[in-house]
């Protein structure tokens, strides 16, 4: 697979569960447009090519980690959401660094 095609599908299953959670919420129009929407489009950009798609991806995932760190902290009600939230934000970040990780390797054989 793919370093794109990996970060479209950690993206996308992202804004999956987005919009799971959102739909045990009043407000999910709101939830949808904030939490749903950016990895949704991000995987799809990944998908056709942007180069800074990974790098953007990454620094949402900071955000998206440390939220649902926070959430599971302070509402166990929400805490399995949280969690999963937080463990794919880790993936992102891993699909997003994963072109320059094999960079690096094939550098290091090549000297």
């Amino acid at each position: 697979m793919s370093a794109q095609r990996y970060l479209a599908a950690a993206l996308g299953a992202l804004a999956a569960l987005f919009v799971g959670w959102s739909a045990t919420h009043a407000a999910a129009v709101s939830g949808l447009l904030v939490f749903a929407l950016p990895p949704a489009l991000l995987a799809i950009t990944a998908l056709r090519g942007w180069r800074r798609a990974g790098f953007t991806a990454a620094v949402l995932a900071l955000l998206w980690f440390s939220h649902g760190v926070m959430l599971a902290w302070a509402e166990p009600a929400q805490r399995l959401f949280a969690l999963a939230e937080a463990a794919l934000a880790l993936v992102v970040v891993h699909a997003a660094c994963l072109p320059g990780i094999r960079a690096r390797r094939t550098r290091n054989r090549q000297s």
